[in-house]
């Protein structure tokens, strides 16, 4: 059997150069994911950028010397899976929690990511670039311009309930990133939940976060949800 393997040809250097480009623009969006203590930070975003431009370089460049000359080759054929299975990826790190939805906007960076590898992939180095900054843009500039823009009447004070496991140090990581993030967190009472006799200990506090900065609380909370150890966390009463 005569295995006929192309090691380099004359699209290799553009191949890796373009993968690399992905490499880079997936670990920045990435890293701002990483910062906020997401669940999908740095690797995923490195992976979901890496793996669409793969994936688009193989159906543009990866068939030419196994396709027949007069074979008709449809490079948007595999691009067009990439889109649909990135949205299984991004629905999986959505969580609803009573009346609060988190993870909406991980969900929507993956989604980019993946649109941002497929770019260069697609050999559009300047599309993935663009693409990324405007990213960065959206979700560090608007989120402030959006604070600033809340109206006055919005109160500064939020209390939510936390739900979480003794013993792995997850109370004392919520109030460290509460403080982090602009919040005074005042643990105001403080219960432990029924348990089976194989399960971990569980408590319930009641905090109550302050914010003088105008900070939102929903984006705090989003924050909490992913940090390990914690069970649950939700508003108490209506949400400000």
């Amino acid at each position: 059997m005569n295995l006929d393997i192309e090691w380099l040809r004359a699209s290799t250097l553009t191949e890796i150069t373009l993968l690399a480009l992905a490499f880079v623009l997936s670990s920045m969006i990435g890293l701002e994911r990483h910062r906020n203590l997401k669940s999908a930070g740095l690797r995923t975003h490195a992976l979901v950028g890496v793996g669409s431009a793969v994936f688009t370089l193989v159906s543009a460049y990866g068939f030419s010397s196994v396709a027949a000359p007069d074979a008709i080759v449809d490079p948007s054929r595999i691009a067009a899976q990439v889109v649909s299975g990135i949205g299984f990826l991004g629905a999986g790190v959505i969580f609803v929690r009573q009346n609060s939805v988190a993870g909406l906007t991980t969900a929507a960076s993956i989604w980019m990511t993946a649109s941002i590898g497929m770019a260069c992939g697609a050999g559009s180095p300047s599309l993935a670039i663009a693409g990324t900054a405007i990213h960065l843009f959206a979700v560090w500039a608007l989120r402030k311009l959006g604070n600033r823009l809340r109206p006055s009447t919005t109160s500064a004070v939020t209390t939510v309930r936390v739900r979480y496991r003794e013993g792995r140090g997850a109370l004392r990581t919520v109030l460290g990133i509460s403080a982090a993030s602009g919040f005074e967190a005042i643990v105001s009472e403080v219960r432990e939940v029924a348990r089976g006799t194989t399960k971990a200990p569980r408590r319930e506090v009641l905090l109550t976060l302050r914010s003088e900065g105008g900070s939102d609380p929903l984006d705090l909370v989003e924050i909490l949800s992913d940090v390990p150890g914690v069970d649950s966390i939700r508003f108490v009463g209506e949400r400000p």
